[in-house]
């Protein structure tokens, strides 16, 4: 059956079923088969909880999770409740330059100017007196005309 394939099956029959859902499915296969490997069976969630908030968690994942980098990361713990991280995607550093919040679109963005323009952004928060998870949902749909994201 299609849905234990994720649990397991190889990265070929991955591939095949998330060839039409997902960008670069070669490599996402390869790192589903991995990191399935590294939990040995435990939820994601159990390895979680040792940590007190979304960012100790983001740096497991990102140390941890093969294929997860800062932006992944912080997509999957927002996604599962924790509002203490950013999703730095084009859309909300488009409007962090138009804000003035940093000067200029970053060419790369490693770690350490990931967690830069993080704190950028929660201070910016800060001063303007918004939620710092609402003012990524502004900025998403002040660039995308969705409120979903």
């Amino acid at each position: 059956m299609e849905s234990n394939i994720l649990y397991s099956g190889n990265a070929n029959q991955i591939k095949k079923i998330i060839k039409t859902h997902v960008r670069f499915h070669n490599t996402k296969a390869q790192h589903i088969v991995h990191d399935r490997g590294l939990l040995n069976g435990s939820n994601i969630l159990d390895q979680l909880g040792a940590f007190q908030d979304g960012r100790q968690m983001r740096e497991w994942l990102v140390k941890n999770i093969k294929g997860f980098g800062y932006k992944e990361a912080s997509h999957f713990l927002r996604n599962i409740g924790y509002l203490d991280v950013a999703i730095l995607d084009r859309h909300i550093l488009k409007n962090l330059v138009k804000c003035g919040v940093i000067e200029s679109l970053p060419k790369s963005l490693t770690p350490k100017k990931y967690l830069e323009i993080e704190e950028k952004m929660k201070k910016f928060a800060d001063k303007i007196n918004i939620p710092f998870p609402e003012l990524d949902l502004l900025f998403w749909s002040e660039e995308t005309g969705e409120i979903f994201k």
